[in-house]
């Protein structure tokens, strides 16, 4: 299964953009994605403000948070969300691209 980055530049095609969010500093977050070469943003959530907000899970149990993929329109609507039940359940690319196809379809 790709990942997010390996077709950064399909999400980018339709318009999207990727943010990530994490319960990193902003210096594990910066020496990550620059090991990493990740193209999209990170941003650090030490604090959980962030996973709060979106009912994230967190469980020591499985390591911490638990994937959450959000698409959120142009208005800040979110329009998918999918609340992953352990660390290695994330969405397949193909499924985000469908759902931002099919939200660029609608609001022609």
């Amino acid at each position: 299964m790709a990942r997010i980055r390996d077709e950064y530049e399909k999400f980018q095609q339709r318009g999207a953009e990727i943010l990530a969010v994490g319960p990193n500093t902003e210096a594990a977050f910066q020496q990550y994605w620059d090991k990493e070469k990740i193209p999209f943003i990170g941003i650090p959530d030490p604090e959980h403000r962030v996973a709060v907000q979106y009912r994230q899970e967190v469980s020591l149990f499985k390591l911490g948070r638990m994937p959450l993929v959000c698409i959120i329109d142009t208005r800040g609507r979110i329009r998918y969300t999918h609340y992953g039940a352990s660390m290695a359940d994330i969405p397949e690319n193909k499924t985000l691209l469908d759902v931002i196809d099919q939200l660029i379809v609608s609001s022609s």
